[in-house]
């Protein structure tokens, strides 16, 4: 009985250490070639690479969510609609015109159960125009903002930071312009965020 006892505390201390396991680099993140620029000034900048029609982000969306509710002071969350292809693409219009708009965040939610929840059509300006202004959206307004040079700068510069960050999947998330954390579950995904902030956190005061 004590032998039996004996070995369900070791397997428990095993279990403790795999949950409390320091991210792995190469497996749980990866380390930019080079290292990009912020525009979060003095706050270390995430940035989540997502697409609203993406059931990976849907799943990811509650817990980063939690997160950002939470999260540091000295730390900024930057969302960035992601175009793989040209299908993608009235999304990130849509995005940054609600932005604009100050809509964003109060249709954050149901742009996400609009692609995975209820199935509905958003594949184009018109039937995006319709969705929003059902929510109180001005249809004049978001037409106007959605086909303005503003939005369409904003949609080129989240297709240039893709590739400047390498993103081949959704959602990915950058730490400080350094690291990159992609393939991982909800929950993972927030524990190694968190690891690397604090890292970069020590990189920043000069503490290594």
């Amino acid at each position: 009985m004590k032998f039996i006892k004996q070995i369900f505390v070791v397997l428990a201390l095993l279990c403790v250490n795999q949950v409390f396991a320091e991210p792995e680099l190469g497996k749980d993140y990866k380390v930019l070639n080079t290292a990009q620029p912020t525009r979060a000034g003095s706050k270390i900048e995430v940035l989540e690479f997502f697409f609203y029609g993406c059931s990976h982000c849907f799943k990811m969306h509650p817990a980063l969510t939690a997160w950002e509710k939470k999260m540091a002071k000295d730390v900024e969350l930057v969302y960035v609609p992601t175009i793989f292809n040209n299908a993608w693409e009235p999304m990130a219009h849509t995005y940054y015109t609600l932005e604009l708009l100050g809509q964003q965040k109060r249709l954050h939610d149901d742009l996400f159960n609009a692609w995975n929840v209820n199935n509905i059509d958003l594949s184009d300006e018109a039937k995006i125009t319709e969705f929003v202004g059902q929510r109180g959206v001005d249809r004049k307004k978001f037409s106007e903002a959605y086909n303005s040079f503003a939005i369409q700068s904003k949609v080129t510069r989240s297709k240039q930071l893709a590739q400047i960050y390498g993103i081949r999947g959704t959602p990915s998330l950058t730490v400080d312009g350094k690291y990159l954390i992609t393939g991982l579950g909800p929950d993972e995904s927030i524990k190694v965020l968190n690891t690397l902030i604090a890292k970069a956190r020590k990189e920043r005061s000069g503490k290594h």
